[in-house]
C-alpha cells in the first residue's frame, strides 16, 4: 500500500466521507480511496518505524472483482465461501455486487457491543426500541424495561430483536444515527468499502448496503471474538431481567439457523458453530455463518437474496459441499 508521491512517502486510507458516513451514498463509494499523510493508519494499521504498513490482506482471502464461479444450484443472488487458514476463496458468485444486507447487518452491531461496550451495564430501554414495521423481528422489550448489554446481546443474535439493535444503539451512541456512524467507522477500518449502514437491525434502506466480501470481513472480525462465538453458537437464552413496572420478566430466545437448530442436516465432515440470518422483501432470504471442518480448520460462507428460506439453505449446502474438494 506504500506509494510514492512528490514528497515522500503517502499511504492509501479510506476516504473522510466513509469514516464519518454522513451524506454519503453509493457515488461516494466509487472513490473509497484517497492520498493522505504518512502518519495516518491504513485500514486501522499503524505505519512502521521504516514508514511501512503491514500488507492489509496478508491474512485475509482474496477475490478479484471480475472473479465469479457459475454453478448449477445456485441460484442466490451473491454467494461465496472463504478458507479462513489458507486464506483462499473456494467460491464466489457476484460477491462485490451492493444488496440489502437484511439482519446480517447485526453482526456490526455485536462487534461494536462487544468490542467497545461493557457487557455488564444496566442498560434502560428507551422509546427508539420501538419498532412498527410489519414483519420485524423482536425480542419483546419495552420502553423502561431494564437489561444488562449482554442480554440484549443474545436479543439481538438469537430472535434477532430490531428492539435489541435499537437499545444497544442508543446506549453505545446516544441516537441511532450516532451509531451507524460507529458502525461505518468500523467497517473502514476493517476495509469493508462497498459498505454502508444506516442502522443497527438491517430495516430496508435504499442508503443501507453491503457485499458477500465485505461481509466476509466484518464476519471475520467478528469470529476473532470468543463472546461473539459464544453467542451465536447457541440455540437458545434465558434472559431474566426488569420490566418497566418493576416486576421480574423471564423470557426464553431461540436461534434461526436451521443448521444449528438440526432443521437442516449440514453436509458430512463440516459442523457449523456461529452464524446470524436475515430476511426482508427488499433483501430476500441471507445467511452468513462459520463451519468447521474434521481438522478443525475454519470457514466462513454467506448466501444473499435467496428467493425462500429452503431455497437459503439449499443454496447453502450447495456451496459449503466444495470445501475440502
Amino acid at each position: 500500500m506504500l506509494l510514492e508521491k512528490k514528497r515522500g512517502l503517502a499511504v492509501l486510507c479510506i476516504a473522510s466521507c466513509v469514516l464519518l458516513s454522513s451524506g454519503c451514498g453509493k457515488d461516494a463509494l466509487e472513490r473509497p480511496y484517497v492520498w493522505a499523510a504518512e502518519d495516518l493508519p491504513v485500514f486501522g494499521q499503524e505505519l512502521t518505524a521504516g514508514g511501512y504498513a503491514d500488507g492489509f490482506a496478508s491474512e485475509l482471502c482474496v477475490l478479484g472483482p471480475g472473479e465469479t464461479w457459475e454453478e448449477e444450484g445456485v441460484d442466490a443472488e451473491a454467494a461465496a465461501v472463504f478458507d479462513l487458514a489458507g486464506k483462499q476463496t473456494i467460491f464466489g458468485k457476484n460477491a462485490f455486487e451492493q444488496l440489502y444486507p437484511a439482519s446480517i447487518t447485526k453482526v456490526m452491531t455485536a462487534i461494536l457491543a462487544i468490542k467497545y461496550g461493557d457487557l455488564e451495564d444496566k442498560v434502560t430501554v428507551t422509546d427508539a426500541a420501538v419498532i412498527t414495521e410489519a414483519g420485524a423481528t423482536l425480542c419483546g422489550i419495552q420502553p423502561g424495561d431494564e437489561l444488562t448489554l449482554e442480554q440484549l446481546l443474545y436479543g439481538l443474535m438469537l430472535p434477532s430483536g430490531n428492539d435489541a439493535a435499537a437499545a444497544i444503539a442508543v446506549h453505545m451512541a446516544g441516537s441511532i444515527d450516532g451509531f451507524a456512524d460507529m458502525m461505518n467507522e468500523e467497517a473502514a477500518r476493517l476495509g469493508a468499502t462497498g459498505t454502508h449502514f444506516t442502522n443497527p437491525h438491517g430495516l430496508t434502506d435504499t442508503a443501507h448496503y453491503t457485499t458477500a466480501y465485505d461481509l466476509y470481513l466484518i464476519f471475520n472480525e467478528a469470529l476473532k471474538l470468543p463472546k461473539f462465538r459464544e453467542v451465536t453458537g447457541c440455540t437458545a437464552y434465558t434472559a431474566n431481567y426488569t420490566s418497566r413496572t418493576g416486576d421480574a420478566v423471564s423470557k426464553e430466545w431461540k436461534g434461526g439457523n436451521w443448521y444449528l437448530t438440526g432443521e437442516r442436516e449440514t453436509p458430512d465432515g463440516l459442523k457449523v458453530f456461529s452464524g446470524k440470518t436475515g430476511t426482508t422483501s427488499a433483501a430476500g432470504f441471507c445467511l452468513i455463518m462459520a463451519s468447521q471442518d474434521m481438522a478443525g480448520q475454519e470457514y466462513i460462507s454467506v448466501v444473499l437474496k435467496a428467493a425462500s428460506r429452503p431455497g437459503l439453505y439449499d443454496n447453502m449446502t450447495e456451496i459449503i459441499q466444495k470445501i475440502g474438494k
